[in-house]
């Protein structure tokens, strides 16, 4: 269960991200645990929070880095993460992020286009380097989430469709610049229900053994990543099942000796470890509703905007009767909205509320729209 040291809050300026550092080193201690298989290699998505501290914790727990742009790349060097260690994918690679990426010898670059493939070996020819390639296949798998962040079906932008794998193959194999490594998959994010992942894997092996009988080994199986958390629970579940959902790789997936897998966790990693820490400006009458007006908004935590996620709500400073509100931000924007019909403690001007289950897809997505400043960050 976090615990907010509240004197430390009342001398800081909100809203601000709150981490828990204690809760990220369990949660690492338990990601390496569960993965302790075979060939088994996890690799952090830093889309979901590039904050410098955490980096530096994930980094001493000896996870690799999920990149999706240059800028990433950059920051997990700057950070000391082993570039043999770094796997970058992306749909729109520009041809300084893959310079960038072929100049520091990361571990792969995930390949989601043949037109991206043949640039990749020109600028890898110009630079006399030999690109290490994975082939992201698009296996048609509905993960059962938001629309928004499911990647895996035919609809959707990510990946190759499979019979498009072989030409790709082919391609590698007649270039002196390409290394074609193996396969990536990625079919969505926040998935709660496991029987995606199973049949991700039963996908797998079909594909692996129908290439086995060509003559073609994969060396190298990356699997994305996807496990969800809890949000509307987080102190029950502050540390998501990893045990499980690695183990389903395990059981069901037909790994080759010497085969590698790769992962790619990054809400399941650090989500539950923040929380936007914002205080109330006014309590407003409506016609109809009661509004808590808090000065984080859509600014700092785009999430309820963007997916109409949810997340928990507490009031830190009040231990009133609980009354209904609407949570809101300042933001001129109708869709600057928290929480509908929450049930707080009494909320009073100067309460300040948590926002739970926000370090992922949170600070790392804040903005200045209304020329706002990006919210501060506080950790223990």
């Amino acid at each position: 269960m976090t615990i907010f040291p509240l004197d430390n809050f009342k001398e800081l300026k909100t809203p601000f991200y709150y981490y828990d550092l204690e809760l990220l080193k369990k949660t690492l201690s338990e990601v390496n645990s569960a993965s302790d298989y075979p060939g088994f290699k996890v690799h952090y998505a830093i889309k979901a929070n590039a904050n410098p501290l955490l980096l530096s914790i994930i980094k001493e727990a000896e996870l690799g880095i999920d990149a999706v742009s240059g800028g990433e790349i950059r920051a997990a060097l700057e950070q000391g993460f082993n570039p043999a260690k770094i796997v970058y994918a992306g749909v729109g690679k520009s041809d300084e992020e893959i310079t960038l990426a072929l100049e520091n010898e990361i571990s792969c670059l995930n390949v989601e286009s043949f037109a991206e493939l043949k640039i990749i070996e020109e600028i890898a020819k110009s630079l006399n380097k030999i690109a290490p390639i994975s082939i992201r296949i698009n296996p048609n798998i509905d993960a059962h989430t938001h629309k928004y962040i499911t990647t895996g079906l035919e609809e959707n932008k990510f990946g190759i469709a499979p019979d498009s794998l072989e030409q790709m193959i082919t391609f590698c194999s007649m270039s002196d610049n390409l290394d074609f490594k193996g396969v990536h998959f990625h079919i969505g994010s926040q998935i709660l229900d496991t029987k995606p992942f199973e049949l991700l894997c039963d996908f797998i092996n079909r594909l692996q053994e129908s290439y086995k009988q060509k003559g073609i080994i994969f060396r190298s199986i990356n699997v994305g990543g996807g496990l969800g958390i809890d949000y509307e629970n987080p102190d029950q579940h502050p540390i998501p099942d990893f045990k499980q959902y690695f183990n389903i790789f395990h059981e069901n997936l037909q790994l080759e000796n010497g085969q590698e897998l790769h992962f790619e966790l990054g809400r399941s990693i650090v989500a539950q470890c923040g929380s936007l820490i914002t205080k109330v400006l006014y309590v407003k009458e409506g016609q109809k509703k009661k509004f808590a007006i808090v000065d984080a908004g859509m600014t700092d935590l785009i999430r309820p905007a963007l997916y109409q996620a949810h997340h928990l709500i507490q009031n830190l400073t009040s231990d009133g009767p609980e009354e209904v509100y609407d949570v809101v931000g300042p933001i001129c924007e109708s869709s600057d909205v928290f929480g509908t019909d929450e049930r707080l403690n009494c909320v009073r001007r100067g309460d300040l509320f948590a926002l739970r289950s926000a370090g992922a897809y949170g600070e790392i997505m804040a903005s200045r729209y209304n020329l706002r400043a990006l919210p501060g960050c506080f950790a223990k």
